[in-house]
């Protein structure tokens, strides 16, 4: 990875493209930390660390909603909508009519995505400034002016925020949405790692000197083998052999090519657990939003995200999401007809019916190694922080994110390396 990096710094064009990505995260995280006017940060950060649905929500952001800054909502609302988006284009028509028209059809839809984005960060800072005055974070207690203000600043971040990921994908490296909150998690390990620190001299990772090494090399172990394992399912592939057959037109003959279809191990990648989270924080949102001083064993219950009935509900519901969303990704009937129309085939089998249910067979077989290694990666970490009785940090979707995004950013830089050393013909 290093290597490809210092050899995209040779390249001017690619120089400038990483220099650009550089200096607009750099505005990004610079606007992490210019405060909204009329919000109590001092206050709000002392109950985000005592709120776990915050806590997520601050990862996410990289330290922008403890800080109650302009980028508090962070990318959120673009993501909602893009979910929003991409179920409604199964289900209207006219949607995935538009969606098939190719860069125009793109077009329209990223357009109504930025619509959309801008409704929702409007809701949901408006449900974040009653909560805020719940909380009594207000300096002025909620007035009308108070409200335009903090609701208006939040979903004007929220803008930016979008702008500067489209910003990055136009012109930088990478997936501009996906660097942001890359840069966002990477920005939150040093507080992890201060956590840690403070647990240690507590005396919460051990009462001896051996016992606090062995936890740390164990915890260094896990995370290892989780960085590993989410690399190789990241880039594992299924590859279904087809073969095409040979047809005579005029004088031309076409066809007669071998290739294969690649399908994923893990096709749906990080939605399945953003799914879920979101679903499984509902509860605490409502909670929070309706009666944040509750206390009623119940509604405190609900709030529990760290309890062994919460994680459980949360690892089958990953799991769920993954079959529903690779089932939304990969047709096997409507890949099997495409076969069929231009004359290819899976070798042993006969195109249509029977080539749709190998695909089927293929697709639940994969997904369920799929979903079970999201489920425990999303579950690991809450697991050994009840096991060791300290806040890990770091979630599995994190995780997932980070490696993804490195990965996908390095691949893109050696495929364009490799658009500018042609070898063939000349050689």
């Amino acid at each position: 990875m290093f290597q490809t990096i210092k050899n995209a710094w040779n390249i001017p064009e690619l120089r400038k493209k990483i220099l650009f990505t550089i200096a607009m995260l750099l505005i990004y995280r610079i606007g992490c930390h210019l405060p909204v006017p009329g919000l109590i940060g001092a206050a709000f950060e002392v109950l985000v660390e005592g709120n776990k649905l915050f806590g997520f929500m601050d990862m996410f952001s990289g330290g922008a909603f403890s800080n109650m800054s302009l980028f508090a909502m962070n990318i959120q609302p673009y993501i909602n909508a893009s979910i929003i988006l991409n179920l409604l284009t199964i289900a209207i028509p006219a949607l995935e009519k538009l969606a098939k028209e190719g860069e125009e059809g793109r077009k329209k839809i990223t357009q109504y995505t930025r619509y959309l984005t801008i409704g929702l960060g409007l809701f949901q800072a408006s449900m974040l400034f009653i909560t805020l005055k719940n909380y009594d974070v207000l300096y002025d207690g909620g007035t009308v002016m108070s409200f335009l203000t903090v609701v208006f600043t939040f979903c004007a971040g929220t803008a930016i925020v979008m702008w500067l990921g489209e910003l990055i994908t136009e012109k930088g490296i990478g997936n501009g949405i996906s660097m942001i909150i890359f840069v966002g998690i990477i920005s939150r390990i040093p507080t992890g790692a201060a956590v840690l620190y403070a647990s240690w001299q507590d005396g919460k990772l051990g009462s001896t000197a051996i016992e606090t090494i062995l936890l740390v090399v164990g915890l260094l172990v896990v995370m290892l083998g989780m960085i590993v394992g989410t690399v190789y399912v990241s880039g594992a592939t299924r590859k279904i052999p087809v073969n095409y057959a040979k047809k005579v037109v005029g004088r031309k003959m076409y066809g007669g090519q071998s290739t294969h279809i690649p399908m994923q191990v893990n096709m749906s990648g990080v939605m399945p657990i953003i799914f879920a989270s979101s679903i499984t924080t509902l509860p605490s949102i409502i909670i929070n939003f309706v009666a944040p001083n509750t206390e009623s064993k119940f509604l405190i219950a609900l709030q529990k995200t760290d309890s062994w009935g919460f994680l459980l509900i949360y690892a089958a519901l990953i799991f769920f999401f993954s079959f529903f969303y690779t089932m939304i990704s990969f047709n096997p009937v409507e890949v099997s007809n495409n076969l069929k129309k231009n004359g290819g085939f899976i070798p042993g089998l006969r195109p249509g019916k029977p080539t749709a249910e190998y695909l089927a067979y293929v697709l639940n077989k994969i997904t369920w190694f799929g979903g079970l290694f999201l489920a425990l990666l999303a579950t690991i970490p809450s697991v050994l922080a009840r096991i060791v009785g300290i806040q890990i940090g770091f979630g599995g979707s994190a995780l997932l994110i980070v490696v993804g995004v490195a990965l996908e950013t390095v691949k893109q830089m050696e495929s364009q390396m490799l658009m500018r050393h042609y070898k063939g013909f000349l050689d």
